[in-house]
């Protein structure tokens, strides 16, 4: 969320590939998991009365981190960034109170941690061979790696939550259930 994870687009951008796989892939999903297992069973109460902060954070947190991503060149920054996003609608599926709601922010975690970790290794094999990780390097590099970027644009589809993918059918299942909640929010 906005003002708690803001350190995590810079730990992306300065770790190995290997730590931001093992970060975007396992590590993220525990918040999901603490709220899933602890905050709402343990604290249903204090769940329901802090429902209103915690969707404004998580819309805040979306805006954010989309507008960010929009300005970097960092290509493991705005990974992250995207990140960021996916995990903040997740946290909005979680508190919607309903089983769909619950079961797409499940379905979210696992086609995030696919796609971005995919999408980390493979960013992580540009930077080993070209040593930089500025977007604005990269053009072109369909003439040079042509069966490489066809992998990377199929994992950025799925990161998209394109139709058809796995991140498409959480995301419904998310926004159904935050619409019978609340059309303002979704």
């Amino acid at each position: 969320m906005w003002p708690f994870h803001i350190w995590l687009p810079v730990a992306h951008g300065e770790s190995s590939t290997g730590t931001s796989v093992i970060l975007a892939a396992i590590l993220l999903k525990l918040g999901s998991y603490g709220f899933l297992r602890y905050s709402l069973p343990l604290f249903p109460y204090a769940s329901q009365y802090f429902l209103p902060l915690i969707l404004m954070l998580a819309i805040i947190s979306i805006i954010y981190s989309c507008l960010s991503a929009f300005s970097l060149l960092d290509l493991k920054s705005i990974i992250a960034y995207s990140s960021i996003a996916h995990m903040n609608v997740g946290v909005i599926g979680i508190f919607s109170n309903d089983l769909h709601g619950i079961s797409g922010a499940f379905l979210y975690s696992i086609s995030h941690g696919l796609a971005s970790s995919g999408l980390f290794l493979l960013a992580g094999h540009l930077y080993e061979r070209f040593h930089t990780k500025t977007l604005k390097y990269y053009r072109g590099l369909v003439l040079i790696m042509p069966i490489f970027i066809t992998i990377f644009f199929l994992f950025s589809l799925s990161n998209l939550s394109f139709p058809l993918s796995l991140g498409f059918i959480a995301e419904f299942m998310i926004l159904l259930s935050t619409i019978e909640f609340s059309p303002f929010i979704t």
